[in-house]
């Protein structure tokens, strides 16, 4: 065949475009259930964090340890969930209307653990937010990002800086959900309030907007009591 005329051209690169697309397909066969195992168990830390588990050498063994149920919220009432552990709870709300709130034991007593999602000033921002067996203080709280701003909105993921803040707040004023973030240094001991942080006003704002949105969802079981 003539190496130089235009059939040997599109032959040689219909060739070539197979084997790339047979390769990419084989690798992404090959490392998509490990790529899910590895988000899974990131999202199980995280839930951890929320309940103040910070130093786990096997998350997935200290998961099951502390984790007692994952259930479903709606009409007032909890269901128990029996699906694939979901990794995108907003998502599975926005595609499937499911509320999932985590049932947990630490030290004996029961606490309840809530998925948040939401906006801050560069993209998406979630966490989880655990309560105790009132359902009204707050246990643990933790926080990520997708793009926020390293050294200001970012700060949202600090622990010691902005989450630890969330312990011992409470939830509720009356049958309303009252907890908020404020501007830095306004919060000042209010049983509701958290500071929010200095040059991250936009991305505290949008956490302020995502624990109102999401927990709100949760009213009724929270007031009921």
């Amino acid at each position: 065949m003539n190496t130089n005329s235009n059939s040997y051209t599109i032959i040689y690169a219909a060739v070539m475009v197979v084997i790339v697309a047979f390769l990419l397909s084989f690798v992404h066969s090959t490392f998509s259930s490990r790529q899910d195992a590895n988000v899974e168990l990131d999202t199980k830390k995280q839930i951890l964090y929320a309940l103040n588990v910070r130093e786990s050498a096997d998350a997935a063994v200290d998961y099951n340890k502390y984790v007692k149920a994952d259930k479903l919220f709606k009409d007032g009432q909890l269901t128990d969930y029996t699906g694939k552990f979901v990794t995108s709870f907003e998502n599975d709300f926005k595609k499937n209307g499911q509320l999932h709130v985590f049932e947990a034991e630490i030290d004996g007593q029961k606490k309840y653990i809530f998925p948040v999602f939401g906006a801050g000033l560069w993209g998406s921002i979630w966490g989880y937010v655990a309560l105790n067996d009132d359902k009204d203080t707050v246990y643990g709280a933790y926080f990520s990002h997708a793009s926020e701003t390293p050294g200001l909105g970012a700060e949202i993921q600090s622990y010691t800086a902005f989450q630890k803040q969330f312990e011992g707040k409470k939830v509720l004023n009356g049958d309303n959900v009252a907890l908020e973030v404020v501007k830095s240094g306004q919060a000042k001991g209010d049983a509701n309030k958290v500071d929010g942080i200095t040059g991250g006003t936009m991305t505290s704002n949008g956490v302020d907007a995502m624990l109102k949105d999401c927990l709100n969802n949760y009213k009724a079981f929270l007031t009921n009591k």
